[in-house]
């Protein structure tokens, strides 16, 4: 193997993740404030419903170096910093690769 195609940790990390996402387009997912998302990928880029601009692979592996190098600091969406950081961080916690609850609907017709 050429030393140009080893991938580092977040390089295939990365790889791994975008395959997963690829897998679970279209399901609903939800932000930490409880809002439904699904989503569709095209290539390198990821359309959210919820969103006119896309969300970049790249994001994705911006995210996950900062939780490698940070994993004490990054506790949330806003402490990700990248665009469109509430999907990401719900995605990631959905996939269990960052810690959180990932939050479901509520029930919204006051019913039990």
């Amino acid at each position: 193997m050429d030393i140009k195609e080893k991938k580092t940790g977040v390089e295939q990390k990365t790889e791994d993740l975008w395959k997963i996402l690829e897998a679970r387009q279209g399901e609903i997912f939800y932000t930490a404030k409880k809002l439904p998302f699904q989503y569709t990928i095209r290539g390198g880029e990821m359309f959210v419903d919820r969103r006119s601009r896309s969300i970049t692979r790249a994001t994705f592996a911006n995210a996950l170096k900062k939780i490698e190098e940070h994993p004490d600091e990054v506790k949330g969406p806003k402490s990700l910093n990248v665009f469109g950081a509430p999907y990401v961080w719900a995605l990631l916690v959905a996939l269990e690769i960052v810690e959180g609850t990932p939050p479901k609907a509520d029930n919204q017709s006051g019913k039990a």
